[in-house]
């Protein structure tokens, strides 16, 4: 695994009445254009995520994000300029019963054709990770998720990871692991073989998802996980706290320098580097310029 997992957990929100449908399709590429459409578009575009000839498992948790990227990709398949195929799969974790009708009716709701498989992820996370039940979790889930995707033909497995994941993640890294890296928009898998993970919505910020779902009328799942509902003090929320304050404290701008500084790495002004599963250090190539 190339980063620190994200948990993939949503906040619930005030549940209005459901939009019509194709008031809803239509907002994402209208009223959502600009925030949501065109940064889902780009990153598709400038990272060639989606190619002529692909099979896309779309990974629906039925959170906010998984839920928009869903509705993203059903309207790419309508306009873009490549062919490609969808199969929209979610992972039953081991749900209440009623969580697991919510899932259901929203994606009926928002005609997401889903194929929905158990796993009892819960109750083997209770039982193996009594101190990291969250990376635990994300981790089998993602196994889980290649696996399903796989079954069914696909060469490729979108997450609904969105900008301030990648900020998070990046300082999550940084802060508890030593290390300076961040989420990538796409990797190939080591475990399964031939197919590529994908994060489209990579440069889409999570406060216009929420809006989006919020103005949809439509109540998304949270984590539904009474395993990490044990647990306090989650990482990825203090870190998500943190920039909030930083943004308000110190630049509003902050979030957006942290990603850009991904992008803005001076290989010869930092002490050492990994390379291929290779360390290097800064000495290597001063010496020899010397």
């Amino acid at each position: 695994m190339d980063e620190i997992a994200g948990t993939g957990c949503d906040i619930l929100v005030p549940f209005n009445e459901r939009k019509p449908l194709k008031e809803i399709e239509h907002s994402i590429t209208k009223r959502y254009r600009k925030h949501i459409w065109s940064k889902f578009v780009r990153a598709i575009s400038e990272f060639k995520l989606v190619e002529e000839g692909d099979k896309v498992a779309v990974a629906v948790s039925g959170g906010k994000d998984s839920l928009t990227m869903a509705k993203l990709f059903q309207e790419l398949q309508k306009h873009w300029k490549v062919n490609f195929n969808l199969e929209f799969i979610a992972m039953d974790p081991g749900y209440h019963e009623d969580i697991k009708k919510l899932l259901i009716s929203n994606c009926e709701y928002l005609n997401i054709p889903v194929h929905i498989f158990e796993s009892g992820i819960f109750n083997v996370v209770d039982n193996i990770a009594k101190d990291y039940p969250c990376y635990m979790c994300a981790k089998m889930r993602r196994g889980a998720l290649y696996s399903k995707a796989k079954e069914l033909g696909c060469n490729k497995l979108a997450l609904g990871h969105h900008f301030n994941d990648v900020i998070e993640t990046t300082l999550l890294n940084i802060f508890y692991s030593g290390s300076f890296k961040t989420m990538m928009p796409k990797l190939r898998s080591q475990n399964y073989e031939g197919i590529e993970l994908i994060r489209p919505l990579y440069y889409v910020e999570e406060s216009y998802i929420e809006r989006f779902i919020q103005s949809s009328g439509i109540w998304p799942l949270n984590c539904a996980c009474m395993v990490a509902a044990k647990r306090i003090g989650n990482k990825r929320y203090e870190i998500k706290d943190m920039i909030k304050k930083l943004k308000k404290d110190f630049n509003k701008d902050i979030d957006k320098l942290i990603f850009h500084a991904t992008e803005n790495v001076n290989i010869d002004s930092i002490l050492g580097w990994e390379k291929d599963g290779e360390k290097h250090s800064f000495i290597e190539s001063y010496e020899r310029n010397s």
